[in-house]
């Protein structure tokens, strides 16, 4: 079946460690043989790090000490703080804080507890610097993990001018995981009354499954009905966030599926301001966390336009965990 796309216009780019410039994990290679899955054999090694100094709970901002002598050319790593969640895949989307600054000199060139929202990305695909894509699979959330990253594992002989990082320069962090995402997350929000016999009701399941929708038999909506099933307690969503989600989609007429994520078992991330009207008014202003109910009506969706699965003018009903910002 062909799937009928939910943007207006594909995004494109990769993402990087925020605030670092572009992504160089094609360059960044370790000089390694390459191991039995193809990639090049990274030894992990325990230290040498510098201390934590203040700072030293889960979701403060750290402050980490210079570091003292020649850094290991090898990826150091170390559980300051042991988590007890899920553990982090290769492939997951993590969702993390983090303070980076350079050995040598304890310049802080990069945090995000200044901007009071973690950032979310895809781990160990090649989206964040290698030294990340190594050490983090495996680590729980609630973890607090230091690295120490030589050039060759972080941003290359090139280094990275934007953030002040010369081709030398071995990079220390502090990450706190505070999540981990993939194709079984749900939302996990409080439960909404859903009272009105007239509209569409959702399963409230956070198992990971896809949601039952049922649709009555009724007239669809003139306008666009969107509902929290699951009220989350994140941020807000603003037109202009990028969204990681969980969806399924149904036709009005007859309850059809014609989209889901759940059958793809691959999370959805979008730019909203490049979804159909219909999603970008439908989620701004909602909250993380939260499953949400969108009626879509035709001039909100994909209008008169039919394909194989969507016939033209068709109200949607859709079904969307909202389960982070990227």
């Amino acid at each position: 079946m062909r799937r009928r796309s939910l943007l207006l216009a594909v995004p494109a780019g990769l993402l990087t460690l925020a605030g670092c410039g572009d992504d160089k994990s094609d360059k960044a290679k370790t000089d390694e043989s390459p191991s039995a899955s193809g990639e090049p054999s990274v030894k992990i090694v325990d230290g040498p790090l510098p201390a934590v100094t203040a700072g030293t709970k889960f979701g403060q901002k750290p402050t980490v000490a210079k570091g003292s002598g020649k850094p290991s050319s090898d990826l150091a790593v170390k559980t300051l703080i042991p988590g007890d969640g899920q553990t982090v895949a290769k492939g997951d989307y993590l969702q993390f804080d983090y303070l980076g600054q350079i050995w040598d000199t304890a310049k802080v060139f990069d945090n995000s507890y200044d901007r009071k929202a973690p950032l979310t990305s895809a781990i160990g695909v090649g989206q964040l610097i290698p030294g990340w894509d190594r050490a983090l699979p495996g680590k729980k959330v609630g973890s607090r993990v230091e690295l120490a990253i030589p050039p060759a594992l972080g941003y290359g002989t090139q280094g990275n001018p934007q953030g002040g990082i010369k081709g030398t320069d071995t990079l220390v962090f502090v990450v706190d995981i505070r999540g981990t995402f993939n194709g079984k997350s749900s939302s996990k929000g409080r439960e909404v009354a859903q009272d009105n016999i007239d509209l569409p009701k959702v399963g409230t399941n956070t198992d990971g499954a896809a949601p039952s929708i049922d649709v009555p038999k009724k007239p669809a909506p003139k306008e666009l009905v969107a509902r929290y099933v699951l009220e989350g307690d994140g941020q807000v969503v603003k037109p202009t966030d990028k969204l990681l989600l969980q969806y399924k989609g149904v036709l009005w007429e007859g309850g059809k599926e014609f989209d889901s994520t759940y059958k793809r078992g691959q999370l959805a991330e979008f730019p909203l301001q490049n979804l159909i009207k219909g999603w970008q008014q439908g989620l701004a202003g909602k909250k993380v966390g939260s499953r949400v109910m969108l009626v879509v009506p035709p001039e909100l969706g994909y209008g008169a336009q039919a394909s194989e699965d969507i016939p033209a003018n068709s109200t949607l009903v859709f079904s969307l965990d909202i389960l982070a910002v990227m």
